[in-house]
């Protein structure tokens, strides 16, 4: 571990209960755990106290990584609000007979520091000088506009209305091995969660293999506590030539007080690409919706992707329009 005032570097060891299936690249998902992690570490070493998850801006994942690599999680303060800390992230691999690290995501992290109460609490201002530091502030300040933009389409989307579209879902009990240093369910270990549930969805849509390229948009809303009952719901709001777009929403509920007190904790979105059999990307089935709810959740999809506006890399040698 390396680590300065406002960056960190965390390394870990890819192994091979970490990939998506047997001879495939690391899932999304547990590099989602990886840069929740170092991230943390960043917040906490910079607040001085406990911080937590509060928004995962658009991360692709560029390339696999393979197991048996050394994984290398760079993230770095690059703003800071008056309890916030916009933490850029960094994730590169390399083969560690050769040493040599390539990059394979990258993604904006938000994090909020707490009290003892669970209230936010100003953190200490940091004032880029450099010209490097400055052009990364500024950007991590007019990725929040997008963000909001973002966020305002997400939450007046309707996902009560009656739908057609394919789903998938989950139903566990959240274990002590999720446990974060404040008693709660870590937001790594809550997006791994989401990008199975909409690995899932996908691969029961395409009746085939399927690989998360992008994930955006995840905003957690509560904590997760130890003992708790999560479910997990994937939906498919919209498919391009080659990619599914599944909503996923987080819920979670006391045993002893059933699903009548089930609260939404956590909110998605995941695009995942259709592989064929050498696992390059590949025509998905064209999904077309047909009652209001899920045109308007189609609708949704499309207003995302112009928001966010770009064309983004899936896997090593595969494009994929999103």
């Amino acid at each position: 571990m390396q680590t300065t005032d406002r960056r960190i570097t965390l390394r870990f060891m890819a192994a091979p209960t970490d990939v998506a299936t047997l001879g495939g690249g690391v899932r999304g998902g547990r590099i989602l755990e990886w840069v929740d992690k170092a991230a943390y570490a960043c917040a906490a070493a910079w607040s001085g106290g406990y911080s937590v998850t509060a928004y995962v801006g658009n991360i692709s994942f560029g390339r696999d990584i393979a197991s048996g690599d050394v994984v290398e999680v760079t993230a770095t303060l690059v703003h800071t609000g008056r309890s916030s800390m916009h933490i850029e992230c960094r994730v590169a691999s390399a083969d560690p007979r050769r040493g040599q690290f390539t990059e394979a995501s990258r993604c904006m992290l938000v994090f909020v520091a707490v009290d003892d109460e669970g209230r936010p609490t100003a953190v200490r201002q940091w004032h880029p000088s450099s010209p490097e530091d400055v052009a990364r502030s500024d950007h991590a300040a007019r990725r929040t506009r997008v963000r909001e933009r973002i966020t305002a389409a997400m939450s007046t989307a309707d996902y009560e209305a009656p739908s057609t579209a394919p789903e998938a879902s989950t139903r566990f009990l959240a274990a002590p091995t999720d446990v974060n240093w404040g008693g709660n369910t870590h937001g790594g270990r809550v997006m791994g969660w989401i990008d199975d549930v909409a690995y899932l969805c996908g691969t029961q849509w395409c009746r085939g293999e399927a690989v998360t390229v992008y994930m955006g948009g995840v905003r957690f809303y509560e904590p997760i506590r130890i003992g708790q009952v999560v479910e997990t719901s994937a939906r498919l709001i919209h498919t391009g030539r080659q990619t599914m777009h599944v909503s996923v929403h987080v819920y979670a509920y006391w045993p002893r007080d059933g699903r009548r007190d089930r609260r939404l904790t956590a909110h998605s979105l995941t695009v995942l690409a259709a592989l064929d059999e050498h696992g390059d990307a590949t025509a998905t089935p064209e999904w077309i919706p047909k009652l209001p709810g899920d045109v308007a959740l189609d609708a949704h999809a499309r207003e995302l992707i112009v928001i966010r506006g770009q064309r983004r890399p899936a896997r090593e040698h595969r494009m994929v329009e999103i």
